[in-house]
């Protein structure tokens, strides 16, 4: 076996073993408890938050893009045939939305939003500063590493076809996904480029 399919394999079992129970853990601990908690949102969770917020502010994210270069087994695919999510992937930036979560809703809305966006744990989350109008705040943020086996890498035209055209899960289609978010990000002010000409090539 190479060097770089043990590699691999040794990624993937890593990430299967991860807990999103004690992800969640570790990130209330990390929280602390003593503030409210700020989320940022650039896909989903800005056309679907599922959680009240207190505050909702513009908010640019640097050194992180959205890329719809996550695969996804559970909630816009299956295993059989995997459907694509957005990620946060190193390097340039983002803009999106910083929600304020009270500090005594935390307990109760946190649990479910991992259980939405972390049900096999792909994520990475991380607190990142996030400069709004108002000021910078930390939020947390669903980043997505390049080295996960759960980033596609580079996918060509017709690949991404296929997937738009076939893929579904629990919550739809990969296509849908892609333009609620692309829609809302509009409707937002936010025009992102690269996902509209995606969406113009595949259609």
């Amino acid at each position: 076996m190479a060097v770089s399919t043990l590699a691999n394999t040794s990624l993937e079992t890593a990430y299967k073993r991860r807990d999103p129970a004690a992800m969640l853990k570790a990130a209330m601990h990390e929280w602390g408890g003593e503030s409210d908690l700020w989320i940022f949102g650039y896909a989903s969770l800005i056309w679907r938050p599922e959680f009240e917020s207190a505050e909702d502010r513009f908010a640019t994210l640097h050194g992180y893009h959205r890329a719809l270069k996550m695969w996804s087994r559970v909630n816009r695919g299956t295993p059989e045939l995997p459907g694509l999510v957005f990620g946060l992937l190193p390097g340039g930036s983002c803009k999106g939305v910083a929600y304020r979560l009270p500090q005594e809703r935390v307990a109760a809305s946190l649990p479910a939003l991992w259980e939405r966006e972390m049900p096999n744990a792909v994520y990475d989350p991380k607190w990142l500063r996030c400069r709004t109008a108002q000021g910078d705040v930390r939020a947390l943020a669903f980043t997505l590493s390049k080295r996960s086996p759960n980033h596609t890498g580079v996918l060509s035209e017709d690949h991404y076809r296929q997937i738009f055209s076939s893929a579904c899960g629990r919550y739809g289609t990969t296509r849908d996904y892609a333009q609620l978010t692309y829609d809302k990000l509009r409707t937002l002010g936010i025009d992102d480029q690269a996902l509209g000409k995606l969406l113009q090539r595949v259609s």
